[in-house]
């Protein structure tokens, strides 16, 4: 094998179930992702509606990434951490924006996204050192 064909990070490993380490960060990833999906639902059908609750569609793709998160995909950690930032930057927008409730609710969503983007990143990590051997 030469140099040329050395890959330039370490591929993760194919696990299907978490170390013990492993395990906090999934979980907070899941039960986030769910929390955030449920907030979404509610603010645009029940607490602070926009319109007729048409927003509501936005939970829709926060169910996608649920199942990957569960059976522990890399690939889904990966793309849900970039993806999370559509989240994050509309309750930014809309915590500067609104008032009352819907300010409220806003800045939830910043902080489940960002407690999203923090665990997926975690795991990431985790599991690129576990497949580089770091301790």
């Amino acid at each position: 094998m030469s140099s040329l064909d050395a890959p330039l990070s370490p591929a993760p490993t194919p696990r299907t179930e978490p170390t013990a380490r492993e395990r906090g960060s999934r979980n907070t990833a899941f039960v986030a992702t769910l929390a955030l999906a449920l907030l979404c639902l509610a603010w645009e059908l029940w607490l602070a509606p926009v319109g007729r609750g048409t927003l509501a569609i936005k939970a829709v793709p926060l169910l996608l990434p649920l199942a990957g998160l569960w059976r522990y995909r890399m690939y889904t950690y990966r793309w849900l951490s970039l993806f999370i930032w559509l989240y994050v930057t509309e309750g930014l927008v809309r915590g500067t924006s609104e008032t009352g409730i819907g300010q409220g609710l806003a800045w939830i969503e910043v902080a489940l996204s960002v407690t999203i983007f923090i665990a997926c990143a975690a795991q990431i990590r985790q599991r690129l050192a576990e497949a580089r051997g770091a301790p």
